[in-house]
């Protein structure tokens, strides 16, 4: 375990300005680099010493192993690779379990293992295309094939019904896509987002609602404005990050993916509160004050993703990264390597709940780590 002096001169180090980001020199990235490695060991370290790996393959738990396989494929820590591996034996390299396909269900939140249509039943399988990937053996990828094989040859487009499930669903399609050059994956990924932009996206703002439950005006913050919950548009603007490399430049729809996380980008950077982070409703901050982790790390990853791909121009956008970053490690990091000021399971922005350093959970962690693996690649530009 990582001592704390050792956090502290990180973090000191890590408190860069968008000035000095800019123009850093190749041994100053070096040292960035070397104190990002030291906070991701420290953070990924502490989550599974005192959490074991055998638990559901629901979303929760997924969300944290789609961080992990970052931090493995980054650091090649072994015992990150056997944490997922560990976790996906567990679960039979399957989501929910039934084999009933006539009573297998979407169209409503449900943790029973007839839910094998949800997302949040759908997401452990990007860590499994990942494990396969690293080690290849049909069994991995079984239940996956099996799934969504069975969903997009459905006539059915209406299953992304909540925003969380772009982040869930979408890497599945497009990893798919990129294992078995089955076109289909990318027609109904179409389609699918289609549909969920119809009952979720605002145009005024670039930015979704978490379902269709929300829509402005039938439902509104505390002051009368439009409630945008942090950690569902975090889902989003990830989710585009992840999928956006898989698509082939040929790909008709590209452009269109580009556009909505462009868009987004720059209505975040906006919203930003000066202190680093995104409240969790985020056009209306007094509607429940605070920080927030899980919503400004997952921001985080998707906008530092941009400017390293040249999606996003670094002098316009790096700026709010950095703030965003030292908050995720001068506030939300402790000492111990915990995770906090986490919005616990939810689906909105709750006025009235309070969240502080002891707050942490699973998917807090993974958008953290992901946040943390892109921040990398940023200096190993340099």
């Amino acid at each position: 375990m990582i001592k704390k002096t050792l956090f502290f001169c990180c973090i000191t180090i890590l408190m860069v300005t968008s000035c000095k980001s800019t123009r850093i020199s190749s041994a100053q990235a070096e040292q960035e680099k070397n104190q990002i490695i030291n906070i991701i060991h420290l953070v990924n370290n502490y989550w599974q010493s005192n959490n074991k790996p055998q638990t559901w393959a629901f979303w929760d738990n997924a969300a944290y192993h789609t961080g992990n396989m970052e931090a493995y494929f980054l650091t090649k820590e072994p015992a990150y690779l056997k944490y997922s591996e560990d976790w996906a034996i567990h679960n039979e390299w399957k989501g929910a379990k039934s084999d009933n396909k006539s009573e297998w269900k979407y169209n409503h939140y449900g943790e029973g293992h007839n839910y094998v249509l949800f997302g949040d039943w759908q997401i452990c399988f990007q860590t499994y295309i990942d494990l396969y990937k690293i080690e290849p053996a049909d069994y991995k990828i079984a239940r996956a094939l099996e799934v969504m094989e069975y969903q997009i040859n459905s006539d059915k487009n209406d299953y992304w019904w909540w925003v969380d499930g772009l982040y869930m669903v979408m890497p599945v399609m497009t990893r798919l896509y990129k294992l078995t050059g089955n076109e289909l994956y990318l027609d109904r990924l179409y389609e699918y987002y289609q549909y969920a932009e119809s009952i979720m996206y605002d145009p005024e703002t670039a930015l979704f609602y978490r379902d269709a439950k929300y829509i402005y005006p039938k439902h509104k913050s505390t002051n009368g404005l439009k409630d945008f919950w942090a950690r569902g548009d975090g889902w989003l603007l990830a989710g585009l990050a992840k999928i956006i490399p898989d698509l082939p430049d040929s790909y008709v729809h590209k452009q269109k993916f580009i556009k909505q996380f462009t868009d987004m980008a720059a209505t975040l950077i906006q919203i930003q509160q000066p202190e680093g982070y995104w409240t969790r409703s985020m056009l209306d901050p007094e509607h429940a004050p605070g920080p927030e982790t899980s919503g400004t790390a997952f921001f985080t990853y998707g906008l530092q993703w941009g400017v390293n791909n040249g999606l996003l121009k670094e002098k316009n956008y790096q700026p709010a990264i950095d703030k965003a970053w030292n908050y995720l490690t001068n506030t939300a990091l402790q000492a111990s390597g915990k995770v906090g000021y986490v919005q616990p399971i939810g689906e909105r922005a709750i006025p009235g709940q309070v969240i502080d350093a002891n707050s942490q959970s699973n998917f807090g962690v993974g958008a953290f780590l992901l946040a943390a693996c892109e921040r990398y690649r940023y200096f190993d530009k340099k």
